[in-house]
């Protein structure tokens, strides 16, 4: 990534007295008016701290969860300007909308220093479908754009992508370079055996960059709901287990072609239903009964996947074994984190890709120091690593 492409890459006298748009992903999980995990607001804190120091007017927008352009009070970012008051040491000020004439009023008001931020970007159905009145609306706030939030990169929305046709100046935050810059090195020069350990549900969202991944690594591990498309594809017996139909004729090529890379499980944990109630809870073969659904990977499966989690080459894991959330489905998705981190300690460049696998780092008392680098946006970094253009990266000054 070029040097003045970065929100340092221009003269810190530059953004003195001028209004800054800042795309972050403060989408974190709040129980109630409590944030649980804070780890998205702290990375983007350098670039905020940053523009703040110049005497920059610092407005900064996000979404959270999916509200579908309704508005709803557990969806709100109020919780998420108080933590981040807390954070920086100033007031962030919180006007409780998106756009309209109080916005307005209150990003003119904004004095050297300061920072607002705005309500949940999802509220208006507009953000997602990039409506252009909406973008010209969010840019009228400021006089330069700065996207960092590099996990809604790939989407194509108004804060993401619209809105930076009236920027002259669209630059990436201090987090956002740094993910590329590092992700960059896997696509170019990742150090060898080159593990992936792919889980999560859908192959359909993983599909991409998967046909690309695939080739530069030497290992390629599959669990969560990821492998039952897989095993299908083998004429395995998955049960009740959810098979994406229409991606069974690219699994069966896939092993065909990338047989000795591809490893599957090769016995699974399963019931007859996961939540409630009294559970029977099976180990057996890689065949699931008709009656029975796999919720997690077994241990025979756990240390065929760990043998190949050594503390040499590079390892990048996106997505859970399974069920995590469930103490009873948690064990293969524990035991690949506890590997992780392992393989980091003994010298492996190790790389968690976002999203789901962030939750199930933390849930198996791993801590984000013991991984080389951890990513804030788990589809964004794994289309971006299969060799994807991300919208909102695509779009920024030079680049």
């Amino acid at each position: 990534m070029k040097k003045k492409l970065l929100v340092t890459g221009l003269p810190d006298s530059f953004y003195e007295g001028k209004r800054v748009f800042v795309r972050v992903d403060f989408n974190v999980p709040v129980n109630g008016t409590e944030i649980t995990e804070d780890y998205r607001i702290r990375r983007a804190i350098p670039t905020i701290d940053y523009l703040t120091r110049v005497g920059a007017r610092v407005i900064l927008a996000s979404h959270m969860g999916r509200p579908k352009g309704r508005r709803i009070g557990d969806l709100s970012m109020a919780p998420v300007a108080q933590r981040l008051s807390e954070v920086l040491g100033i007031e962030v000020r919180f006007p409780g909308v998106v756009v309209g004439k109080k916005v307005e009023s209150a990003s003119k008001k904004l004095k050297n220093g300061e920072v607002m931020l705005l309500e949940n970007l999802r509220y208006h159905s507009e953000e997602t479908a990039n409506d252009a009145g909406f973008s010209q609306k969010l840019a009228s706030l400021a006089d330069i754009y700065v996207n960092e939030a590099f996990g809604t990169s790939h989407r194509a929305h108004a804060s993401t992508y619209g809105m930076t046709a009236h920027f002259e100046k669209k630059l990436a935050g201090l987090m956002v370079g740094n993910e590329i810059k590092f992700l960059n090195r896997l696509i170019r020069r990742p150090k060898k055996p080159y593990v992936v350990v792919v889980g999560g549900m859908k192959i359909k969202d993983k599909i991409g960059a998967l046909r690309n991944i695939i080739k530069r690594a030497d290992r390629v591990l599959v669990g969560g709901g990821v492998a039952f498309t897989f095993l299908a594809a083998r004429g395995v017996s998955v049960g009740r287990c959810s098979v994406e139909k229409d991606m069974l004729e690219w699994a069966r090529g896939a092993l065909a072609t990338y047989r000795e890379k591809i490893v599957l499980p090769v016995d699974h944990v399963m019931t007859e239903a996961a939540g409630g109630g009294k559970r029977s809870v099976v180990i057996t073969g890689d065949e699931i009964p008709d009656d029975m659904t796999a919720f997690d990977i077994g241990p025979k499966t756990v240390d065929k996947f760990v043998s190949h989690i050594r503390g040499e080459g590079t390892v990048f894991w996106n997505g859970p074994m399974g069920l995590f959330e469930e103490d009873d489905f948690s064990n293969g998705t524990s035991s690949i984190a506890r590997a992780f981190a392992l393989a980091t300690w003994r010298g492996a460049t190790t790389v968690l890709g976002g999203g789901d696998s962030v939750a199930a780092l933390k849930k198996s008392g791993v801590n984000f120091s013991e991984a080389t680098h951890v990513s804030t946006g788990g589809g964004a970094c794994f289309e971006f690593l299969g060799g994807s253009e991300l919208p909102g990266i695509s779009i920024l000054s030079d680049s």
